[in-house]
């Protein structure tokens, strides 16, 4: 199953009904369903399908492999290899993330297939049938590919390459939080784990490459795709691990995987808003709000860049103290816990953060218990990210991809 009943309940207790989707082309009427989504609505596959072992494996991905057109349904938990590429590079064009493209089905992918079927009317099954993968497909822009050769213009491959020292305030000397390598830059750019990167380039050494060089990556979407539709509010779900962008009619415009806090350090719960929204943002390290860094430890701030606890954008919201903001461990978001702020990849991050504007409501459901509900103050601090907590500890690394243990990671 994908997520509790009573999680995905108490997520969408302010859901409004929306406009019947538009049927699947193939879909007979009979198997399709309007997309009206109330408190009331199942959140789990009424259904669920088994999903058999499809005869793939991880180490068949190659692009002509993601880009035939899978022959055996369905395909989802358990599976890995070119079909599950094929279905997280579609998902992720037509605005439900998968998060990190890996080539490996998991909650990421099978949250946002779930969401996608259940806005388009479709069987909420959680696993791509014939009807899924052909509405997918018209959703995604009917690609020629999903996995295509790619010319590298002089910004995809230009500097500067900054090492992240561990000591937060040797990170606070540095000119800016920089991408570590060219191959951490590519893997952003393109949404895709670097494991899954080297194995569509074989033998390249991608650190090296220069513009001019071709290599293969996955056909994600542009950061300027046309807008769904305005965004009226934002959706945060505790146990889902997502957010839903919403339209006034109450229909997902775009979905995202969130990593969001845990039990010892959870997010807010309740209606606030977005107060300020700040592109590359220095971050304000504040000791005093650190529970596990001594209170008489100096401030610091830490540059901009894709590197800093923050990422790419801080988007400050009516909650003292918490965002919604990028990461420099986009492989852990769906699958670690933050210490409160809402924390998407820094392509997911960035792409939202153009299509709100500061008063968007932001609703937060099922993120901790009734008791301990902080209640939404409209001035929010508006200087970057000056309020927030870390998102990791000061000795942490690159790729942090377990949760943290209490007294709990900074926000």
């Amino acid at each position: 199953m994908l997520v509790s009943r009573r999680a995905a309940l108490a997520a969408l207790a302010v859901l409004v009904s929306g406009a019947a989707a538009a049927q699947a082309p193939g879909v007979p009427a009979t198997q399709a369903r309007a997309a009206v989504v109330t408190a009331d609505t199942p959140m789990v596959p009424e259904k669920p399908v088994v999903v058999r072992p499809n005869g793939e494996r991880w180490a068949q991905i190659t692009a002509t492999a993601a880009n035939a057109r899978p022959a055996r349904f369905p395909i989802g938990r358990g599976h890995s290899g070119p079909a599950v590429l094929r279905v997280q590079v579609l998902l992720d064009r037509a605005l439900f993330s998968p998060g990190m493209i890996d080539g490996r089905w998991g909650h990421n992918t099978q949250t946002a297939l779930f969401w996608m079927q259940v806005r388009e009317g479709l069987p909420a099954t959680g696993a791509v049938d014939s009807a899924t993968m052909q509405r997918l497909e018209a959703l995604a822009g009917r690609p020629d590919t999903v996995v295509h050769r790619r010319e590298l213009k002089a910004e995809d491959v230009r500097g500067p390459f900054t090492p992240i020292p561990e000591d937060i305030y040797q990170q606070a000397k540095l000119a800016c939080s920089c991408y570590e390598s060219l191959t951490e830059k590519l893997t952003e750019s393109f949404h895709v784990h670097a494991e899954l990167l080297r194995k569509l380039n074989p033998g390249v050494q991608l650190d090296s490459v220069r513009a001019g060089d071709t290599i293969t990556v996955p056909a994600v979407r542009p950061m300027d795709a046309p807008a769904a539709g305005p965004v009226a509010e934002l959706w945060v779900s505790g146990s889902g691990k997502y957010v839903h962008a919403m339209s006034a009619a109450g229909r997902i415009l775009y979905h995202f995987p969130t990593t969001l806090g845990s039990t010892f350090d959870p997010s807010p719960q309740g209606d606030f808003a977005v107060a300020s929204v700040h592109p590359d943002p220095w971050w304000h390290y504040q000791p005093r709000i650190l529970a596990h860094v001594p209170d008489d430890r100096p401030d610091a701030r830490i540059p901009p860049g894709p590197n800093n606890a923050v990422g790419r954008v801080w988007m400050a919201l009516s909650a003292p103290h918490y965002g919604i903001h990028g990461t420099k461990s986009p492989e852990t978001i769906g699958y670690a816990t933050s210490a409160g702020c809402v924390r998407l990849t820094n392509w997911d991050a960035l792409f939202l953060s153009r299509r709100v504007t500061p008063g968007t409501p932001v609703r937060f459901r099922d993120t901790r218990a009734p008791d301990a509900q902080p209640t939404g103050n409209p001035a929010a601090r508006p200087d970057s990210a000056s309020a927030t907590r870390r998102d990791t500890t000061a000795a942490s690394a690159r790729r942090d991809s377990v949760p943290v243990p209490p007294p709990g990671p900074p926000r």
